[in-house]
């Protein structure tokens, strides 16, 4: 059974889960401009780094809530502070990514292409999203993560991880990462038919 922290180890709990959560900007940032440098310059160390910060950043995704609900300090920063932390995720590493392989050239190139439209989806299903959780406010809807929502976002992070991995070391293989794109691509979609789906009647009363 999880312990409920202290007042003074609760306040302590509370600062441990949004550092972790606020943590995901300053990763982010120094893996892209990482990955960047490399394009100047590769010493050998450089590539395992920004894997290193790329995949620290996807963890601070499952521990800061995680933690939030094994020590009840979950709260409203923390609720909306989660997503936008996703959502820097998406808008900085992978337009990152797809200026890396377009970089490539070659048959790099069409999977820049094909990266492009996954992220170019991923961003307005994400705009999409909030403009319909706003439609629905105040009509006493549940505005919390389904879960469709989670599974993109358990998947988004892994996807990014190893589309840097390929870049940086050719593994997995271009057509395997061809088709975990796809596969990432579809639950994006899914994502977007299951929250329209929810938020009908408020987009239906917007439209009358």
């Amino acid at each position: 059974m999880s312990e409920q922290p202290q007042p003074s180890g609760r306040a302590a709990a509370k600062a441990i889960v949004t550092a972790l959560t606020l943590a995901r900007v300053p990763l982010v940032l120094l893996f892209m401009a990482g990955a960047l440098a490399a394009l100047v310059r590769q010493p050998r160390w450089l590539p395992p780094l920004n894997l290193a910060l790329l995949v620290l950043a996807s963890l601070t995704d499952l521990f800061d809530g995680m933690l939030a609900r094994r020590w009840r300090v979950t709260s409203r920063f923390g609720a909306l502070a989660d997503p936008l932390m996703d959502k820097v995720f998406f808008i900085v590493v992978f337009p990152t990514l797809t200026f890396l392989l377009a970089c490539r050239g070659g048959a790099q190139r069409l999977h820049a292409v094909v990266m492009l439209v996954f992220t170019v989806c991923y961003l307005l299903r994400d705009q999409w999203v909030s403009f319909l959780r706003a439609l629905a406010a105040g009509r006493d809807a549940d505005m919390r993560a389904n879960w469709v929502g989670k599974l993109r976002t358990a998947v988004s992070f892994p996807i990014g991880c190893l589309l840097y991995l390929h870049l940086a070391y050719g593994l997995p293989a271009r057509g395997v990462m061809l088709w975990i794109e796809a596969a990432g691509l579809a639950i994006n979609f899914l994502s977007i038919v299951v929250y329209t789906r929810r938020f009908a009647p408020a987009l239906r009363d917007a439209l009358q």
